[in-house]
């Protein structure tokens, strides 16, 4: 029934002005303005996520957004000189950047300024 229609996700962020700067400034992504102050994130590939502004916006704790990469240590490397810190999970082989591997493809996590996970990941 829904095959053919085109879908987009979203999720909440505290402060819409700190998502636009770090998606759009500390990411790069192309990010623009809507309507009732959201902004929309257009990723490679044409597809689009909605961020929206929620007063009581709990962070989500599993990843939301994965960022397929070719060299996952150059983007690393470049988002941390941006200033992003990266996560280190007890329990998981990371390395002293924080990237796991060996447990499938090389991977990453980081949050945006709300607390949202995100990760950038080698393409297998």
């Amino acid at each position: 029934m829904l095959a053919d229609t085109k879908a987009f996700s979203g999720f909440s962020v505290t402060d819409i002005d700190a998502a636009q700067k770090f998606y759009g400034e500390i990411l790069g992504l192309k990010v623009t303005d809507e309507d009732m102050g959201l902004i929309r994130l257009h990723l490679a590939g044409g597809t689009e996520i909605l961020v929206y502004p929620k007063p009581n916006h709990e962070a989500a704790t599993y990843t939301i957004l994965n960022f397929v990469v070719d060299d996952i240590d150059t983007t690393v490397d470049q988002l941390t000189a941006r200033g992003v810190v990266f996560l280190k999970y007890d329990g998981f082989p990371q390395d002293a950047r924080g990237i796991m591997r060996g447990n499938g493809p090389d991977i990453a996590w980081f949050t945006d300024p709300a607390g949202n996970v995100l990760s950038v990941i080698k393409e297998s």
